[in-house]
């Protein structure tokens, strides 16, 4: 399987630079699956349901939210039913939504994706990650089950969506890293197959405070104005991506490339 994720969506101009660029990027990689972190599309601030549409219609097979998954009132309903967008899965079970979801694609092969939030320097008190994982894999296995299977590790701490990467080893096609905006050079195969990068980094401006106009989170360092509003910053988005190469037979990695993709 030949798939493609892109890190967190900040703003309109990002959303609208992926939008365009997807349909492109299937034809021209020969991409199986598109999977993104839309955690920042509306304003900077959680996804609506008019936004995950448009992806959709766009090609993404599976978007994945974060802890701004509930930032917009329409979505609690939305995610209800539309079982492509995925909220952490170590949400508690009655949280409206999953975190773990089967897509069968145009090919006709699966991918599962599994979406999780970690637990250090978040203010949510959710279930641990890795036991959420756990369950979530417990008999569900990699070239059975599904041709392919993705984790995005939504996390403030490198060492924690380490930790993943190292704990779902050989279980799972790849642990790809979202929440700090910020590329990481690590990007490589794991000893036991599995894809690994510790953040993917952002689609948006880059010329900005991770996504931001610089002057609302400069207030907030500067003045500890903690309610200050932050605006994404306008301008030319650079999508930020990690595409994937799998074995059909096993599901384990076999190519695994960053990309920095001017809109």
């Amino acid at each position: 399987m030949h798939l493609i994720y892109f890190g967190d969506v900040v703003g309109r101009d990002a959303r609208d630079a992926l939008i365009t660029q997807v349909p492109r990027l299937r034809t021209t990689l020969a991409l199986d699956a598109v999977i993104v972190n839309g955690d920042n599309a509306a304003g900077g601030f959680g996804i609506t349901p008019a936004v995950c549409d448009q992806f959709f219609q766009a090609g993404v097979d599976v978007i994945c939210g974060g802890d701004h998954v509930w930032d917009q009132k329409d979505i609690p309903g939305y995610i209800a039913h539309e079982k492509r967008l995925l909220r952490p899965h170590n949400f508690p079970p009655r949280t409206p939504g999953s975190g773990f979801v089967t897509v069968e694609l145009a090919n006709g092969q699966r991918l599962a994706v599994l979406h999780l939030l970690g637990q250090v320097f978040h203010r949510e008190y959710l279930d641990s990650p890795f036991a959420a994982a756990e369950r979530a894999l417990e008999g569900f296995a990699l070239g059975r089950q599904a041709h392919a299977i993705l984790v995005d590790m939504h996390a403030e701490a490198t060492s924690e969506k380490q930790a993943m990467g190292h704990f779902l080893d050989g279980r799972v096609s790849a642990v790809v890293g979202s929440h700090t905006h910020v590329p990481t050079a690590d990007a490589r195969i794991l000893p036991k197959g599995t894809a690994y990068q510790t953040d993917t980094g952002m689609c948006g401006a880059y010329d900005s405070i991770i996504g931001f106009a610089p002057e609302g989170p400069m207030q907030q360092f500067l003045g500890k104005m903690r309610k200050a509003r932050m605006q994404p910053a306008e301008g030319k988005p650079t999508l930020r991506a990690l595409r994937v190469r799998t074995d059909d037979k096993t599901g384990l990695a076999t190519e695994i490339e960053a990309l920095s993709l001017e809109a």
